[in-house]
């Protein structure tokens, strides 16, 4: 692995700054690398993260990528970067240059639950320097990580061309305060173990239920009968995941 070079963001209590200067600024060598960012508000929020940029990235400097954010599960959490590669699409992207995303998989600190105000942040601070196609970015996570997929996705569903929240819940209120035409054109694919004696399937069914009576257009549950919690190895290492996500952009 390529030496870890963490950067410190800071962003005014203010809000978010404008974004300046080139997408290509930054580091551009393909491959998966740490990075580290941060959210000044009240308080500080910071998290560290993996980066991934395909094999090619920065041949065109024309050329937009589409891009994935990756929220892990609660066993995860801590400052080991190395624990956020045990699943996933970081997992895939380490055993395989040609992973045809740029790939952020940031790291939540041990005993918190994901900021949806710090994961906008990092998006932002992501598109503002790296070379991603706007139209296709793309949300997924697993268990607790599956639970800040639907808070994140369903409270913001403009900013996403698709999501996969796998073994995860949510709020009723957060789709009902969503803004209901971004909401209904937002392409969801849940995904959950019939035996999950962490997360019931009920959690997904219900949140499908909701978004299905709420005229979300393009929204499916996928429920392996003899799965239990881990819904996520089946479901990450089915090309037909990835595929989903390249049909779909916004």
């Amino acid at each position: 692995m390529r030496n870890l070079k963490p950067f410190l963001l800071l962003l005014s209590l203010l809000g978010l700054p404008a974004c300046t200067g080139m997408k290509q600024t930054a580091a551009t060598m393909p491959g998966q690398v740490a990075r580290h960012f941060s959210l000044e508000r009240k308080q500080v929020l910071a998290a560290q993260y993996l980066l991934f940029l395909p094999a090619g990235y920065g041949a065109d400097s024309a050329k937009r990528w589409p891009f994935i954010l990756f929220l892990h599960g609660a066993g995860e959490r801590g400052s080991d970067l190395q624990r956020v590669a045990r699943h996933g699409p970081p997992k895939i992207a380490a055993a395989d240059a040609s992973f045809p995303f740029i790939l952020v998989s940031p790291q939540c600190p041990e005993g918190k639950i994901w900021s949806n105000d710090l994961l906008l942040a990092l998006l932002e601070e992501i598109e503002c320097k790296y070379a991603v196609d706007a139209h296709r970015v793309y949300l997924t996570g697993l268990s607790m990580g599956g639970f800040g997929t639907w808070s994140l996705g369903l409270s913001h569903p403009e900013r996403f061309a698709a999501i996969a929240p796998i073994c995860g819940g949510g709020e009723w209120i957060t789709p009902l305060l969503a803004d209901k035409a971004s909401l209904v054109s937002l392409p969801i694919w849940a995904f959950h173990g019939a035996k999950d004696p962490v997360v019931p399937v009920g959690e997904s069914e219900r949140m499908v239920g909701m978004l299905k009576n709420k005229g979300v257009r393009e929204v499916k549950l996928t429920v392996y009968p003899e799965a239990q919690h881990d819904s996520w190895t089946q479901t990450y290492s089915n090309p037909a995941l990835f595929e989903w996500f390249l049909q779909h952009s916004r």
